[in-house]
């Protein structure tokens, strides 16, 4: 009963953030559109940036985190695009609110995960420092994030295929080679 409670909630948010950005939307709207009362809001989500990060999780990171490796992290990259794509109006509406915070987060999170996953399986079997494979994650991670807001100002038109076979051409083999001169 309470997924069902708290995906009734996060999908009334979806659909006001269909017209408002998120700090124009308010707990008493969600309710309203959802049809439950404050106290029910509260005993699930301690504010609307609890449920907005909620919405991120539940949605999206666990069906990513699978592809945590060298021969799949373009198939995680297309999915992220996906999510956003298939949710653009409520990306957009975080993007452009208070809220971005948390969109940043939620990309920073999902693309570090799988990126540090292909990074440790790089250099399995080397004695390159958690430090070091940490930088070579974040490192992309935050270009993969540039990317991917940019994509979402300019109105996610272009095709995130060509996007990740760009990103791919540009980076094929980097892990591998910064792994390597690290040691």
């Amino acid at each position: 009963m309470a997924t069902l409670t708290k995906k009734a909630l996060a999908e009334s948010l979806k659909i006001l953030m269909k017209k408002a950005t998120l700090d124009k939307i308010n707990v008493t709207d969600v309710v309203s559109h959802c049809g439950v009362n404050r106290q029910t809001f509260y005993y699930h989500f301690k504010d609307i940036y609890d449920l907005v990060e909620w919405i991120y999780k539940t949605e999206a990171v666990e069906s990513i985190n699978k592809y945590k490796s060298y021969n799949t992290w373009q198939q995680g990259f297309f999915m992220i695009f996906e999510y956003v794509g298939n949710n653009l109006e409520f990306c957009t509406n975080c993007f452009n609110s208070l809220g971005r915070e948390h969109l940043d987060r939620f990309l920073y999170d999902i693309t570090f995960g799988f990126l540090m996953g292909v990074v440790d399986e790089v250099a399995e079997d080397t004695d390159v420092k958690y430090r070091e494979k940490r930088f070579i994650a974040n490192f992309y991670t935050y270009a993969f994030i540039g990317i991917m807001t940019q994509w979402i100002r300019e109105g996610a038109n272009e095709d995130p295929a060509n996007i990740i076979n760009d990103i791919n051409q540009l980076i094929e083999g980097d892990i591998k080679r910064k792994i390597h001169n690290y040691l």
